[in-house]
Parts: C-alpha cells; structure tokens; sequence
C-alpha cells in the first residue's frame, strides 16, 4: 500500500477551512452591495451594517473573523465604533477602515486606535481583496 499518494477529494474536502465571515459596516447601500457581491464571490460569509450602532451590536453578537469600517456614519462614527471594539477583549477581530476622508490627521487616529488597515474611498476592489488576503493569511 503506498503511504505517500495524495490525499483523496473527500481527504481533502474535510480538511478545508470553513469560509471567513466578514462584517461590513457602511450607511452607503451602493458600496455595501458591490463590497458584499465581490466578497461572497470569493467565498467569504458577509454580513453587514448600515450604521455604527449596529455594526457595534453585531461585531459583539457574532464575532465576525474581519470588519470593514467606514469611518464617517450616522448614530455612530466608525472612530467611536472602533474605539468600542478594541475596548472589549471579546471583539479584537481585524479592523479595515474604509473612507472618502482625505486628511492624514484621520488616518494617524485610526491608526492610534488600532486599526489593521486604512482605505481612501474610492478604490478597487483588488486593492480591499489584498486587504483582506494580508490581514487573514
């Protein structure tokens, strides 16, 4: 019997990682679509928020394995939503900052706060996927 041939389909099939669940936070239903379309088409769960009350409510809830967060929001900014999560030990998942700010002083307060990365709106989707791919592999 040979101990070295490769693993089986079905080998393989239960060894395979189930999907990363990714929570976008966002008051923009036009960005949370594209965003939720491109994710789910690269086997990710996606959930999402419409505003920072919200998106605090379920990254507690859910524990998401990511958030993209954008920053300016009504009820609650994503500063404030930020500030939340990492106050809490339960919620310290990977935080992607998402935003049409153009200000450095922003970037440097998200950055104090402990965000994983920082994205000025509008970019591509490649750009937020290489994102993603850096924080969670």
């Amino acid at each position: 019997m040979d101990h070295n041939r490769s693993k089986s389909a079905e080998d393989r099939k239960n060894t395979v990682k189930k999907p990363y669940h990714i929570l976008v936070v966002d008051d923009d239903p036009e960005i949370v679509k594209s965003i939720s379309v491109t994710l789910t088409d690269q086997g990710f769960k996606v959930s999402s928020a419409n505003d920072g009350n919200q998106g605090v409510a379920y990254a507690e809830a859910k524990t998401p394995d990511l958030v993209i967060l954008d920053l300016m929001m009504p009820r609650r900014s994503g500063f404030l939503v930020l500030e939340r999560l990492r106050q809490n030990s339960a919620t310290q998942m990977p935080i992607i900052m998402i935003t049409g700010n153009e200000g450095m002083r922003h970037k440097k307060y998200a950055e104090l706060l402990g965000v994983n990365d920082y994205i000025q709106k509008p970019f591509t989707m490649d750009r937020l996927l290489q994102s993603i791919s850096k924080i969670l592999d």
